[in-house]
């Protein structure tokens, strides 16, 4: 069984090799704005689960799923011809949900900024 540390290598290879593929032949317009944000290879190698988001905002995210999954097993062939190992994982996609929680925890403070000094009590009088 590969070590815990193999697993990352593979997966930052992995990521790497993905978001070149995404960018240079990957043809699907659904596509081109997507990044790769992370991926996770288990540790005997067997799956690899790739998390994406995307800059186009008007994109459904189902839509673009869709696309990688009728894509997999180009990208899997073509990542297992740059990336050598005796079997390549099986690639699982996920929506990475960080980037928009991390918007929606800005926006919250954002708005507490700027109701902070509404909500105090006045200290003058």
């Amino acid at each position: 069984m590969p070590s815990q540390a193999r697993a990352r290598r593979v997966a930052d290879r992995i990521a790497e090799e993905l978001a070149t593929l995404l960018q240079r032949e990957v043809a699907d317009p659904r596509l081109s704005l997507l990044t790769v944000t992370g991926v996770d290879v288990d540790r005997e190698l067997s799956h690899a689960t790739i998390y994406v988001s995307s800059m186009d905002a008007e994109q459904p995210r189902q839509e673009i799923l869709d696309a990688l999954e009728g894509a997999q097993g180009f990208l899997r062939s073509r990542l297992a011809q740059i990336i050598q190992l005796r079997t390549f994982p099986r690639l699982r996609f996920r929506w990475d949900t960080s980037l928009d929680q991390g918007s929606r925890v800005d926006e919250l403070l954002s708005k507490l900024r700027s109701n902070g000094g509404e909500d105090e009590p006045d200290e003058s009088g």
